[in-house]
């Protein structure tokens, strides 16, 4: 990548965090796949899991005071599962700044989720390295305080496009269709922007991300919302 794209992106990160990294040698660390060098991010990885795993279960515990163990235990493990993670890593603009070795760069590894997922940890760890446990649990407060805010026990587990597709056949309403409208750019500038076809209820959503799982998870999303809003099941 073009050293100024490289440098952007990592100014972007540590803005969407709220954390300037007064050491950046531990940002790049973080930000390094086992390809690229024998310094990479693995075992700041170890430590990042700890740090979210512990802030995301205080968070729960705190919002939701009557609702028992088991149930948080599942809403955690739904809340920082690989997909999620990888989520906001893209978000972030992870994928952009990864350093990634060339075998990994041809094979789209900028948008593979466990190397998002497990450099968007390693990143909890940078920071709590650079600042202090305090500082790196706010960034994952910062992160993850809507999501667990709207919480939803009746859903947890499941992905938007699983969502959409039951919301559907509880509607006896057709399956929906999905399609790349548009493909630009190659590796780390791939971008797919894809459409979601309701077919007969007339709504089309659109989306677009860095990979086309990544673009139809998010136009599924907004579909299911609409659905949910528009079509709401009737109760007896």
């Amino acid at each position: 990548m073009n050293p100024k794209l490289k440098t952007a992106a990592l100014q972007q990160i540590q803005q969407a965090l709220g954390h300037t990294f007064r050491d950046g040698a531990l940002l790049k660390r973080a930000l390094t796949h086992r390809s690229y060098s024998s310094q990479h991010n693995e075992r700041f990885e170890f430590v990042g899991d700890a740090v979210l795993n512990y802030t995301v279960a205080r968070m729960l515990f705190d919002a939701f005071p009557d609702v028992p163990e088991g149930q948080l235990s599942r809403l955690r493990a739904n809340l920082v599962n690989q997909d999620v993670l990888a989520e906001i890593a893209r978000g972030l603009n992870v994928g952009s700044a990864l350093y990634l070795g060339g075998g990994e760069l041809k094979s789209g590894g900028f948008d593979r989720p466990s190397i998002l997922a497990d450099a968007l940890e390693a990143l909890f760890a940078a920071v709590s390295f650079d600042a202090g446990f305090a500082a790196a649990e706010a960034v994952v407060r910062r992160l993850f305080g809507q999501r667990v805010a709207q919480a939803d026990f009746k859903h947890q587990g499941k992905d938007a496009k699983t969502l959409l597709q039951e919301a559907l056949q509880a509607r006896r309403l057709p399956l929906p269709k999905y399609r790349i409208e548009q493909q630009t750019g190659e590796g780390n500038e791939a971008e797919f922007t894809v459409s979601c076809d309701l077919g007969e209820l007339g709504k089309i959503t659109y989306a677009r991300a860095g990979s086309r799982r990544a673009a139809e998870q998010t136009a599924a999303k907004e579909a299911f919302d609409w659905l949910i809003a528009a079509k709401p099941l009737k109760t007896k």
